[in-house]
């Protein structure tokens, strides 16, 4: 969304009481992309993308969908080569941008901001023929009596320009709100714990302890003997071995209980963050409850219950502004998975195995499954497995009996 849309969401589009809002309020934030948190970290798309977890669960959404092949058909499950949506959704989408390239910026573009546009190119008979990125700052949502939405673009020389929705490739997430508006605070914390770790670290030249010295020392005195304290034993010298003189004695300090279960709240940020854009944890490589049985769950639950939307807003996207509706009765978009379901391909065979020889599918309903075209003689129910599929022999004529 653009400021402009954002203001108005803000101080309500045509309400009759107006909301004064100035720049320095918490606000006015959202304005900007920031959000405040309670943490004092201000996350924004760069700043929630130096989590490592957030990047992760960024890159294996937009990744994953980027890399399905996503291809048009016609009613009988064969490829619609023919169909100019053909090239747009498995080959390129211009020139210069592949269909997958495109596939993973707008999706991260989604993920990021909660809304991913692209604008489509058509010639002369309607036909699209590329489609092209637009930067979501730029877009922004109107929608008219009947809900029908329009996008208003700001461009380069500062005028605007509105096109219909069937000349926008528009992905967003649930309700158009990104995962990092919903989970600020979460992202927040990660932030100030890697805030905090660092710094523990960086200051970590001492032995974890105080040095006490029987007199009263001045300023001066205290902080050349801390800066020497600090160039002996910090760095690469920390841990060796100190040499105190003038009656000076040292007192080690335990770690604090906060210090020592810090690495479980980092690994519950890391859970949160997982929960935030709905990606099992094993994913984001938090593996400390991690078995095989349940890591290779984790890889279907990843498709069933975080890829699958994904791939539905994408299709329902592409066939909005690809197929025109008298085409949708003929041709449809749909990518396929299977690279995804090696994982349980073992399974799936024994299932589908199973289903044909109870003549409860027949061979084309398998091979639509595995998103195959269907065979000439496929619509049988007999069992592939007790039958030999050739024409069984003549029984022999009886024999003529002779009285004697």
């Amino acid at each position: 969304m653009g400021i402009a849309s954002n203001l108005a969401r803000l101080i309500g589009r045509g309400a009759s009481e107006k909301k004064s809002i100035r720049l320095t309020d918490p606000e006015a934030y959202a304005l900007f992309g920031i959000a405040s948190v309670a943490s004092g970290v201000s996350v924004t798309r760069e700043s929630a993308m130096r989590v490592p977890a957030v990047r992760r669960a960024v890159s294996l959404i937009a990744e994953s969908v980027a890399t399905l092949p996503f291809k048009a058909y016609t009613e009988g499950k064969d490829p619609a080569k023919d169909h100019p949506a053909y090239g747009l959704v498995h080959d390129w989408a211009n020139d210069w941008t592949s269909a997958e390239e495109l596939r993973e910026q707008l999706t991260s573009d989604a993920l990021l901001t909660g809304h991913g546009f692209a604008q489509v190119s058509r010639n002369g008979e309607g036909k699209a023929v590329e489609l092209h990125r637009m930067d979501p700052g730029a877009v922004s949502i109107e929608y008219d009596s009947y809900g029908e939405p329009s996008y208003r673009v700001q461009l380069a020389n500062a005028d605007n320009a509105v096109l219909p929705f069937i000349d926008v490739l528009h992905i967003h997430t649930l309700r158009g709100v990104s995962p990092i508006t919903l989970a600020r605070e979460a992202i927040g914390l990660a932030l100030a714990a890697e805030g905090h770790l660092a710094g523990f670290f960086k200051n970590g030249g001492r032995p974890s302890g105080v040095i006490l010295h029987p007199n009263k020392l001045e300023s001066d005195t205290s902080k050349k003997l801390a800066g020497s304290w600090f160039q002996s034993h910090g760095g690469e010298n920390s841990g060796s071995t100190a040499v105190l003189d003038e009656g000076m004695t040292f007192h080690e300090i335990n770690m604090k209980l906060a210090d020592a279960e810090f690495s479980e709240v980092r690994r519950e940020q890391v859970r949160e963050i997982a929960r935030a854009f709905n990606v099992p944890p094993a994913l984001l490589y938090e593996l400390s409850r991690g078995t095989w049985s349940n890591f290779e769950q984790s890889h279907r639950d990843f498709l069933t219950g975080t890829l699958r939307p994904w791939i539905a807003r994408w299709q329902a996207a592409y066939t909005r502004v690809l197929l025109a509706p008298e085409e949708r009765a003929s041709f449809y978009i749909e990518a396929t998975p299977d690279d995804l379901l090696s994982v349980e391909f073992a399974a799936r065979a024994t299932a589908y195995s199973q289903y044909r020889a109870m003549g409860a599918m027949t061979a084309n309903e398998v091979r639509a499954g595995l998103n195959l075209p269907a065979m000439a003689e496929g619509n049988g129910l007999q069992n592939p497995f007790t039958s030999t599929g050739t024409t069984p022999a003549p029984d022999p004529a009886p024999k003529e009996t002779t009285d004697e």
